[in-house]
């Protein structure tokens, strides 16, 4: 299990131990987490796991793909540097303890 910290829209932490190597999206749509949708099912094609990723880990995950970021252009919230999509992020070891803020509104 890999301890990923979820900061809720409402700015409420939530910490949910997440099975190594399921995407960030499946463990907060498994644990009830607030502000993660996941309409597509992890598919990369909705936009509704948008999330913003600590940025002092960002060189830590794999760079985005050109659809991942195709499907960012189309979210709902902000753009900002740190967005990413919780679907296409796998947890490992190395990602123990990693932070992600989710926007107050995905679609």
């Amino acid at each position: 299990m890999v301890r990923i910290i979820y900061v809720e829209p409402s700015g409420n932490p939530r910490t949910v131990d997440v099975t190594e190597e399921w995407s960030l999206m499946q463990g907060a749509t498994a644990n009830g987490v607030d502000g993660i949708v996941g309409e597509c099912g992890g598919s990369c094609a909705c936009g509704t796991c948008h999330c913003y990723v600590e940025e002092s880990r960002l060189a830590e995950l794999p760079p985005p793909s050109s659809t991942e970021q195709d499907t960012l252009d189309g979210v709902a919230a902000e753009i900002k540097p740190n967005s990413r999509l919780a679907c296409q992020i796998r947890a490992t070891a190395a990602l123990e303890g990693l932070v992600v803020t989710l926007p107050e509104t995905q679609g």
